[in-house]
């Protein structure tokens, strides 16, 4: 049994069967599935090589979901550009801003809830003056947008700095221009970084 605050440890065998070794019992995808439901911790490991395959376990959970009818919740344009940004320079930035983005819809929702269950006694009149929970997602949705957008600013690649010269056409410059732009690179990441940090 692990510890209290432990994730459960699911090992997955070559057979594609999934163990649950908090509970001693074999499980499916489903049941992983109303454990992130629930708010339980796990971690998927290959029961043989004892490799972390948490991350491409919960993206098959997703990939089901999506497939089952009426249940998708990515839209096209969304996958579209998920899809484009792989490889590009702005991958690395993604994730947090995908992160922060989605415990800010949390805490939203969360508001929602408690919210409703204040309104229950109250009168029409007080119901009234209540935010709309569709009206308080599109604002959020809007201040996402706006950080997402000025992060992408922020990313111009390489901007030229004082009387630097820009390379030759075709050419990247000696070894040492190489080190400046990475060196600038990681900190137009770590500005960015201090943004999204800040809206969470």
């Amino acid at each position: 049994m692990p510890a209290k605050d432990e994730p459960v440890v699911i090992k997955k065998y070559a057979n594609r069967r999934l163990y649950n070794t908090g509970t001693s019992t074999y499980v499916t995808l489903e049941d992983l599935a109303e454990m992130v439901k629930k708010g339980e911790d796990f971690t998927v490991q290959d029961a043989k090589t004892g490799d972390d395959i948490t991350h491409p376990v919960l993206t098959q959970i997703i990939f089901e979901l999506e497939n089952k009818d009426g249940q998708n919740m990515l839209p096209i344009s969304f996958l579209r550009q998920l899809i484009s940004f792989y490889g590009d320079q702005m991958q690395m930035v993604v994730p947090s801003f995908l992160e922060q983005s989605m415990i800010a819809f949390a805490k939203e929702q969360e508001r929602f809830r408690e919210q409703m269950k204040s309104a229950m006694g109250k009168g029409p009149m007080e119901m009234m003056k209540m935010t709309p929970p569709m009206k308080a997602i599109e604002e959020q949705t809007r201040r996402n947008i706006e950080l997402f957008q000025n992060a992408m600013r922020m990313f111009t690649p390489f901007p030229p700095t004082g009387s630097q010269a820009a390379p030759p056409e075709g050419g990247r410059g000696k070894g040492g221009e190489k080190s400046d732009e990475l060196s600038e690179l990681k900190q137009q990441i770590a500005a960015m970084q201090r943004k999204i940090d800040s809206m969470g």
